[in-house]
């Protein structure tokens, strides 16, 4: 399958007078240090150097799924359909439990920071402490940009949370994730995650993460409750979402030069629901299985659409091999305009004992890539205390160097959820 090209650095001649940050025609402030780039640099300026994107999310060509070494062998699921209303193991089902699907009570549109508003009225820059801020999120006193709203956001429903940070490396998060609980038709509750990471070397790949969480999510719990089972909706939500990304590629609103590739990005979803998960993906974002009993292995769920995996499937590099090379992250499979092929993955599980799932960017699992690796660092409390654990996970990447945005959602499982419609813990 021919791949996205690398993207040509955009045609700029203008940068930062003060970090050096490429700057976008019409910028008024650097958005990594605030200077005010339509005036000179006042000598008295503040000292804010930065680091712009290291580039990850790069794409090449070609096609294949790698194949991963975790041992681990889960057993086949049973048919959804076999286990009307069944509870999570060890709770009784409950008396008032829906016996329909139920309104699903999903957190923030994770579109909300590019839909959002002028800036609240009194709101005071954090640099200088003087100035007000404006609608684009600049200190009207002294220029510097103001913490986005995506740098850090966390979410909590019962049964499944999620975190995402900026890193310590990037000038902005271009990952996006979308948290949810419903119901499936006989009344038994589920739990969703879509994570999403935005493909630095493509144009407005913050967006792209974004549109594909909002949009994937949806999908999901509409496929759900409507009754359709758990592994097609799954494929079905992957398919939405990379539309959803590929029509971003025809909002040009001038600013897209013949050098920018179409807005693209990678998603990794889990659904759990009764005594069955299951998880779809895209690219390079990956899922995991880590038991409450360590002593029984862990396991990845997913294999990388990525030039790594490509080599370890043809037998051409060892896993150590494929992943130290420079080429490793650069992803055979995403969604956008520029995706030849939309492939979605999707596989569902039945574990017998209890655990979690993890489901994250390539901004953790750089940290702790191997199931083995990753399950070292999850807490032990992890299913009782989901949004703790995610927590931890992102601080293990942040700890490790933060050279990426890191997203992280946790399931417990089984669903832990006690009826659809719960609000955020």
């Amino acid at each position: 399958m021919p791949g996205l090209p690398e993207s040509a650095q955009s045609a700029q001649s203008i940068s930062c007078p003060s970090c050096a940050e490429p700057l976008e025609e019409g910028d008024r402030f650097c958005g990594v240090c605030g200077t005010d780039v339509t005036a000179p640099l006042p000598a008295s300026g503040a000292d804010l150097p930065g680091t712009g994107p290291s580039g990850n999310g790069s794409v090449a060509s070609g096609a294949g799924n790698g194949e991963f070494t975790d041992p681990f062998a889960l057993a086949p699921p049973q048919s959804p359909a076999g286990v009307p209303g069944q509870s999570a193991p060890g709770r009784p089902a409950s008396a008032d439990a829906p016996a329909a699907p139920q309104p699903a009570a999903e957190v923030t549109d994770p579109r909300e920071e590019l839909l959002a508003g002028p800036a609240p009225q009194g709101r005071t820059c954090v640099a200088c402490g003087v100035g007000g801020v404006d609608a684009d999120g600049y200190c009207e006193h002294c220029g510097h940009a103001q913490p986005r709203l995506r740098d850090h956001q966390e979410r909590e429903l019962e049964g499944v949370a999620a975190v995402s940070d900026r890193g310590l490396r990037h000038h902005r998060n271009e990952d996006a994730f979308a948290v949810a609980a419903t119901s499936l038709p006989d009344g038994t509750p589920a739990v969703i995650a879509v994570v999403c990471d935005g493909v630095s070397s493509a144009y407005r790949p913050d967006d792209a993460s974004a549109a594909a969480a909002a949009v994937g999510s949806e999908k999901l719990l509409d496929a759900l409750e409507h009754g359709s089972p758990p592994e097609q909706a799954m494929h079905d939500a992957l398919l939405a979402a990379a539309h959803a990304v590929a029509v971003l590629a025809e909002e040009d609103d001038g600013r897209q030069g013949p050098h920018h590739n179409a807005p693209a990005c990678t998603c990794v979803s889990a659904v759990a629901a009764g005594p069955v998960f299951t998880v779809g993906w895209i690219g390079d974002s990956r899922a995991y299985w880590v038991p409450d009993d360590r002593s029984t292995p862990s396991a990845r769920l997913t294999e990388d659409d990525s030039w790594a995996a490509r080599m370890v499937s043809a037998g051409l590099m060892s896993e150590a091999e494929a992943y130290a090379d420079e080429r490793a992250h650069a992803i055979t499979g995403w969604l956008g305009a520029d995706a030849v092929e939309i492939d979605p993955h999707t596989a569902s599980f039945q574990p017998e004992g209890t655990g979690v799932v993890v489901v994250c960017t390539d901004g953790l699992w750089n940290y702790a890539e191997s199931a083995a690796e990753l399950a070292a660092v999850v807490p032990a409390d992890a299913r009782t205390r989901p949004l703790h654990c995610a927590q931890t996970l992102v601080g293990v990447a942040l700890d490790g160097g933060g050279h990426d945005n890191v997203t992280v959602a946790v399931l417990p499982f089984p669903a832990t959820v006690g009826r659809a419609g719960s609000e955020p813990a």
